[in-house]
């Protein structure tokens, strides 16, 4: 499925495909970017194990957490595990560049994934990650789901690998994503 612009409106439809490619392909495991906590809490009650990965702590601003403790709290109460960390394509690279300028492997490999909409990028980062922490099983199938800023207009089935075996990741589909981005 192909949105026509990329944004939040297509959030809906978004999840309801991602759901039913996970029931269509007997995955269990959904990750979901959700940096407040909205676009994850679609996923619960679907019957699946779901990962929500939200910015780090201080992406917003110094010391600044995106998502409020009292979502946190529900999200734990509804079985959601919630993934708070270092982005798999930022971190140190990004702190050189932001110091003394220049482009590192990191964000080549970001600015790279992009030509398939910032969503698609996201999904590949965020299974990575959620693997990393161990919230996934290791050589399965996921699905992750995520936006181009607020929402969701992106999906795909992936099988990740750890960050340190990056391209092995293996993208089995696109679920959907904006044709414009």
């Amino acid at each position: 499925m192909y949105w026509q612009q990329k944004g939040k409106e297509n959030t809906a439809r978004t999840v309801e495909l991602a759901v039913k490619k996970a029931k269509e392909l007997n995955i269990d495991h959904v990750v979901v970017a959700s940096s407040a906590g909205d676009t994850v809490m679609r996923f619960t009650g679907q019957g699946l194990n779901v990962v929500c990965v939200t910015h780090h702590f201080g992406f917003a601003g110094p010391g600044i957490d995106e998502m409020p403790p009292e979502m946190r709290e529900k999200l734990a109460s509804l079985g959601v595990k919630v993934l708070t960390t270092t982005h798999l394509m930022a971190g140190l690279d990004r702190a050189v560049r932001n110091k003394f300028g220049g482009v590192y492997p990191a964000e080549i490999m970001a600015q790279t994934l992009r030509m398939f909409g910032q969503g698609v990028k996201v999904c590949i980062e965020i299974a990575g990650m959620a693997l990393d922490a161990g919230l996934i099983p290791y050589g399965k199938e996921v699905i992750t789901v995520a936006g181009s800023g607020y929402g969701a207009d992106s999906a795909i089935v992936v099988v990740p690998a750890h960050s340190n075996n990056f391209f092995d990741t293996k993208i089995k589909e696109i679920i959907c994503k904006p044709r414009e981005f």
